[in-house]
């Protein structure tokens, strides 16, 4: 790496062997305050502070007992419910492998495979406060595609924090440019009883990712309708 007449910035100093995609990925990355911060505050990653600033602006961590990570890989998230609610039981989940965090169970498998909503379930222990999902498709370049492939992910999550959300809890999770389907807020709304969009700073400029922020859980559909009875 080397600095000189260019403001700071870092550059690579043998760019020999590499994809113009990939130097400018290492680019970017050596220039992030936040890759930089990430690195000096202990976080496995800068989305760690994506979820610090969506908490900061909705208030929905403190006080949490039992947390669910949807896409924990690599960790960042979890690091954060950890520093904020060190007495919380976490759960997460993930296709690639996450090195092990303290008071967190971590499951390597498909969220979507039918077996996993159980297991998670049975690995929390009891209705959950809040079901983070940072989880996102594998990009085909499509954008039609890729959307509609992250949108079935959030839609998953969604019915899968129904299932598991104590009354009153929350439910945040990544969608893409333009925030959730028309459909899905709107079930969210009947589920919830405040639906938000953000983007936080941490997010980067050119990503075309926001954040829905679902709060005020009000309880499955089918309970109400038992206790009606």
């Amino acid at each position: 790496m080397s600095r000189g007449g260019n403001g700071g910035r870092q550059r690579i100093k043998t760019a020999k062997g590499r994809s113009a995609s990939s130097i400018k990925w290492i680019q970017r990355q050596l220039n992030d305050p936040y890759v930089r911060k990430a690195q000096a505050e202990g976080y496995r990653s800068r989305a760690a502070y994506k979820l610090i600033e969506l908490d900061e602006r909705f208030h929905f961590l403190r006080g949490a007992k039992r947390v669910v990570d949807l896409g924990i890989a690599p960790g960042g998230w979890t690091q954060v419910v950890r520093r904020i609610c060190p007495q919380a039981a976490i759960v997460g989940i993930d296709l690639l492998p996450t090195d092990p965090i303290e008071g967190a169970t971590i499951l390597q498998m498909d969220f979507m495979s039918d077996e996993a909503p159980a297991l998670l379930a049975e690995a929390l222990g009891g209705p959950a406060d809040i079901v983070l999902s940072d989880m996102a498709a594998n990009t085909v370049g499509h954008q039609q595609t890729d959307h509609l492939r992250t949108m079935a992910l959030v839609e998953a999550g969604c019915l899968f924090a129904s299932e598991v959300l104590r009354p009153g809890g929350t439910y945040v999770a990544k969608v893409l440019a333009g925030g959730a389907d028309h459909s899905l807020v709107a079930e969210l709304k009947r589920l919830f009883t405040t639906v938000k969009h953000a983007k936080p700073p941490a997010s980067r400029k050119d990503s075309s990712e926001w954040y829905v922020i679902a709060q005020g859980f009000k309880g499955r559909p089918e309970a109400a309708e038992a206790d009606d009875e």
